[in-house]
């Protein structure tokens, strides 16, 4: 059995998103009613969109971005011109073994076993990181079309779980993982019983609108 979940996370709004094989929620709101766009489910040997674990991603083992942008219309938002200009990065930091205790703890205070870092969730999740920093987006598609179970298959990683949470705009650490658990879905993916690894990834661009980029994969191999 194979699973697939994802949520994204925006640092200035209530937003996020989740992605199964049917629909995805996404945008930028005040409250938790977000607007939803629907995309079917690809066919086998197709550019797996879905999550299909048995579908053939096109681009697997190519580059993660392509020079046109082709992640599907309404399935990524962008930030306002200027709605993070007032805050400060100067501190924005990502230590890897810092992040996996705080979640770790987490993870320990509701009964869960701790994840290990993983090398090639790792690389899945900075490959993600690079690619919204790229487009100044957030989003759980890639600008080739990929999904994270396509980001995590190209690392090598033979998953039977694979999960994704990404954040945008927030300054720590410690801001993302309590957005994070504040929101059912990105904490959901937090205390997964069935994942043993993770990897973690921060890209900072000051020319973006976004600033920040995070991007968490959890996974458990076959």
């Amino acid at each position: 059995m194979y699973r697939f979940v994802v949520t994204g996370l925006v640092g200035f709004a209530v937003a996020g998103c989740a992605l199964n094989s049917s629909s995805i929620s996404s945008g930028f709101a005040d409250n938790n009613s977000l607007p939803t766009a629907s995309i079917a489910r690809p066919k086998r040997g197709s550019a797996a969109l879905g999550g299909d674990p048995g579908a053939r991603s096109s681009v697997a083992g190519q580059r993660y971005a392509k020079l046109d942008d082709r992640a599907p219309s309404g399935t990524y938002e962008t930030a306002p011109s200027g709605a993070l200009a007032d805050r400060d990065y100067s501190s924005t930091r990502l230590n890897v073994e810092f992040a996996r205790d705080i979640i770790n703890q987490y993870r320990k205070d509701n009964g869960l076993k701790p994840l290990k870092l993983n090398a090639e969730l790792t690389e899945a999740a900075k490959a993600h990181s690079r690619d919204l920093a790229k487009w100044d987006r957030i989003s759980h598609y890639g600008s080739d079309g990929s999904n994270p179970w396509d980001r995590v298959k190209r690392t090598g990683f033979k998953a039977r779980l694979a999960a994704e949470n990404v954040g945008t705009g927030q300054v720590t650490f410690e801001e993302v993982m309590k957005g994070w658990r504040n929101s059912p879905g990105h904490n959901k993916n937090l205390l997964l019983a069935d994942a043993e690894q993770m990897g973690l990834a921060l890209v900072y661009d000051p020319k973006t609108e976004f600033k920040s980029f995070w991007t968490l994969v959890l996974g458990s191999s076959m």
